[in-house]
């Protein structure tokens, strides 16, 4: 059996991280909230458990608690509340306030053997800390591990049980050999299997997937960003012809999306895919409309319509809806407080179905993170611009059009954009950024094109760097970079006199104009 890691996530920020830490060392991971009894725990069978991070403190009413047994299910690892509610809970002492630590803090390693085995005796390592709590004595059979001179126990273990505790976080990339902790505590205390790979995944879900669907059929609502292309790529793999995919064209795409879709997934791939050509009601849709939130209402409630008259023709006989959701999608509807029930948010490339829908959902990634999902989209076949994009949202251009959307400003955008990206990647730049687009402004300026005063439109360029979304930096381009994309967007995009460049960071802007 594949080794599993059970999460318990407590409420920290950095929760994920720990699951995104234990997979990238090929171990698989769930986060569940604490609320998990101690039965639901055994009939799970965790190779190793992980007791997160939280604002709490062990001795609020409310706090995030645990059956001790918990600690001899399997091995257990305590991230900061988790550490303290192992010293709480076994005797030790935590206490409140006095030695806080927030942000970079250098430990010394005690002992070099279990979390830090390949540290040397009193080695001095840079990690991160973020509590308020802290543990003020070991609890009777542990031992102490490492310090810090902000914190005399900075992580312990049990003289002859499986058990370790740290008071920093290791998931966390300022925690400089934080990766490695991980990996001594999966691998040299747990004796956890690094078989979580992209091969091993895919082989797992055809075999559920053509478990749960038998002969039925079965319709995929197909988007071209890479979460709906992979997962339409792997039920592919898993049932063949018993599955279509319907493609809406909205008006609103990249330039030439709609030919790369139907190229790669319908002739490459051989999946029998059905395009949907509704622009006119797209833009129908969007007439008159300039606040972002009644275009994204617009735009989905169109969308809706069109996908499920789409879908009664084409899947009349289907049982089954394929969606893309992620794990992510997953951890965020569900508490670090709540009960056991997760309930899943409705994905975006569908648009937002209806509850009364006829269809049964599957949902093939929703174990993954996002560059999961991308390894296995290599696995199964699908080309590096498919599966390697950045982020694009569902409503398309529509919110990238600032103020009011028509085909003449569509199209304007469509053609700057495509520029932008293609003078990134031909600067070997566009996967060092993690989202970058072009924005169309709802205002002119004057300008001097040839002999004769202009006055067009102007389009602003946005690029950032980011690991997850939540927080962004913007992109500091080669200024040579820069003057080549607003150069030949001048030029070659009629009705546009002006090109400027967003350096402005999330928070406090959004990623997204809208």
């Amino acid at each position: 059996m594949s080794s599993r890691v059970l999460i318990l996530d407590c409420g920290s920020q950095f929760t994920q991280l720990i699951a995104r830490r234990v997979r990238e060392a090929r171990v698989f991971s769930e986060i569940h909230p604490p609320t998990r009894s101690l039965q639901w725990i055994r009939e799970w069978k965790p190779t190793a458990i992980i007791l997160s991070g939280g604002p709490s403190s062990v001795t609020d009413e409310g706090a995030p608690t645990f059956d001790s047994a918990i600690l001899d299910l399997a091995p257990v690892l305590g991230v900061c509340y988790g550490m303290q509610w192992i010293a709480h809970t076994s005797g030790g002492s935590v206490r409140g306030g006095g030695r806080r630590e927030y942000g970079r803090a250098e430990l010394v390693v005690k002992e070099p053997s279990g979390l830090f085995a390949g540290f040397d005796p009193g080695e001095r390592s840079v990690v991160w800390m973020s509590h308020g709590d802290h543990v003020e004595t070991v609890p009777p059979g542990y031992v102490l591990t490492a310090s810090s001179e902000g914190n005399p126990v900075v992580a312990f273990r049990h003289t002859s049980k499986p058990i370790h505790a740290v008071q920093f976080h290791a998931e966390v990339a300022h925690s400089v050999r934080g990766a490695e902790i991980i990996q001594n505590f999966l691998f040299g205390v747990a004796g956890c299997t690094a078989d979580w790979t992209p091969g091993h995944f895919i082989e797992q879900e055809i075999a559920r997937i053509r478990e749960r669907v038998g002969s039925a059929q079965v319709i995929c609502g197909l988007s071209g960003g890479v979460d709906s292309s992979v997962a339409a790529a792997l039920v592919h793999r898993a049932i063949g012809d018993q599955l279509t995919c319907i493609f809406v064209d909205t008006g609103l795409l990249r330039l030439h999306e709609r030919e790369q879709v139907e190229r790669t997934m319908g002739q490459h791939l051989g999946i029998k895919l059905v395009t949907v050509r509704a622009e006119d009601r797209f833009l129908t849709a969007l007439q008159g409309l300039d606040d972002p939130e009644q275009k994204r209402k617009a735009i989905g409630h169109t969308f809706i319509d069109v996908f499920e008259d789409a879908s009664s023709v084409a899947g009349e006989t289907a049982e089954f809806l394929v969606q893309g959701t992620l794990y992510p999608d997953v951890i965020e509807s569900v508490s670090a407080k709540g009960g056991p029930s997760a309930t899943i948010k409705t994905h975006h490339n569908v648009g937002g179905l209806k509850p009364d829908m006829k269809f049964k959902l599957i949902e093939p990634l929703r174990e993954l993170f996002k560059d999961e999902v991308r390894n296995v989209g290599r696995e199964l076949g699908l080309p590096e611009e498919m599966v390697g994009r950045h982020p694009f949202p569902g409503p398309g251009l529509g919110i990238r059009v600032l103020g009011a959307v028509d085909p003449v400003n569509v199209e304007t955008l469509r053609r700057a954009d495509a520029i932008y990206l293609e003078e990134i990647r031909a600067a070997g730049l566009y996967h060092e950024i993690w989202q970058a687009f072009a924005v169309f402004l709802p205002v002119r300026s004057v300008g001097v094109m040839g002999d004769g005063r202009t006055y067009e439109h102007v389009i602003a360029l946005r690029a950032v760097t980011s690991t997850d979304g939540m927080t962004a930096d913007w992109f500091a381009f080669p200024t040579e970079v820069l003057a080549r994309i607003s150069n030949r967007i001048i030029n070659e995009v009629p009705g546009v006199n002006r090109v400027v460049y967003d350096v402005s960071s999330k928070p406090p802007a959004t990623i997204e104009w809208e």
